[in-house]
């Protein structure tokens, strides 16, 4: 009999899985989820600047366009990438680097000074270790001579921790009492209820910005803030779905077996009513990245020098009637398609876990 029981599930876990291949917007998002996971996972390995949060500043290169190149002197040995440094974000400056115009080199092949990038003043070379490389901005740089494509790689690590942090906190929360609620009924029921609507009643950045200026602000306070407000919806449905199960013949079998209440939650109610909670948690995972991007623009979020794309678009929104626009508008658009990304998988996980379909 379980071994019937294990071969459906797992017949209704390949037919769901086909009817999600099916759906090619589903497929895409997940294709740019997992691209961007990927992205941040490598974290400093992958991109053009390794230092740490991506923050190495070069104001003689600030606000370039997209493609600019330029020659880089950097004097001493550059650290070399190793799991210390991803775990802390990247590199720690150690060697100076020089955006340069012109090197100029004695009869023996020797560099002796060289024009710093936007100067005519000539400078003499301080050190006898140095390399030199060819740097291109495929993004161009910010105002602060960042590279733009390695902050909008070290954001996404952020964007992704806060969705996922905050998904796991409002699990946790709203499955708890969205199961005591449905299971238990009665007092137990009202009560939690009643706790759920209040909150609800609340507007949710309004919600956070309470509690952010409550905790503080900072990069571990928005995971905080963030969960702590996203779990009224998953308690709400969570309740609905066990009130919709809990008097099945299978739960009543349980009971009579002498099975206790905790048991029966975990092992027979929990299991079969996880395709909506799987759907609303995809839901919340594009809220969480919302809201942590409107914190991070409100100065509530990560602060800077970390690298978020709210408080990117924060800190460029002055140039969006410039030429310079696309400093704020490529954040915004990262945003946007990560956030419909999770919003298309999310539909295509609630259109292939319907047992109706």
């Amino acid at each position: 009999m379980e071994r019937k029981e294990n071969i459906g599930l797992g017949s209704s876990r390949r037919r769901a899985w086909r009817r999600f291949r099916r759906n090619y917007a589903a497929m895409a998002g997940l294709g740019v989820i997992v691209f961007v996971f990927m992205m941040s996972l490598m974290g400093a390995f992958i991109r053009p600047d390794a230092s740490k949060n991506a923050n190495a500043q070069q104001l003689e290169i600030a606000k370039q366009k997209p493609g600019f190149q330029v020659d880089m002197i950097y004097f001493g040995v550059p650290e070399n990438i190793d799991f210390s440094s991803w775990r802390e974000g990247g590199v720690e400056h150690s060697v100076e680097s020089i955006a340069v115009d012109s090197l100029n080199f004695d009869m023996s092949g020797k560099l002796i000074s060289y024009r710093v990038f936007g100067s005519e003043d000539w400078r003499l070379i301080n050190s006898e270790v140095y390399t030199k490389e060819k740097k291109v901005y495929l993004l161009g740089t910010d105002k602060y001579g960042r590279d733009l494509l390695s902050r909008l790689m070290a954001g996404a690590k952020i964007s992704l921790a806060v969705g996922a942090i905050a998904v796991l906190i409002s699990l946790l929360v709203g499955l708890l009492l969205g199961l005591l609620a449905g299971y238990y009924r009665g007092w137990v029921d009202a009560l939690i209820m009643w706790f759920t609507n209040v909150v609800w009643a609340v507007p949710t950045l309004l919600l956070v910005m309470a509690i952010t200026f409550a905790f503080g602000t900072g990069f571990w306070k928005v995971f905080l803030a963030v969960g702590l407000t996203m779990w009224v919806e998953v308690a709400r449905i969570t309740r609905g779905q066990v009130l919709g199960v809990r008097e099945r013949e299978y739960i009543e079998a349980a009971r009579a077996l002498g099975f206790s209440d905790l048991q029966i939650i975990l092992k027979h109610i929990l299991p079969n009513i996880w395709s909506p909670i799987i759907v609303i948690a995809a839901a919340n995972f594009a809220s969480a990245i919302l809201i942590e991007a409107g914190l991070s623009f409100l100065g509530l979020g990560a602060q800077i020098p970390v690298p978020s794309w709210g408080n990117m678009i924060r800190e460029h929104y002055a140039f969006i009637t410039t030429d310079l626009a696309y400093l704020a508008i490529v954040p915004g658009l990262m945003i946007m398609l990560l956030v419909l990304s999770f919003m298309m998988v999310g539909n295509g996980l609630r259109d292939a876990l319907d047992v109706k379909a």
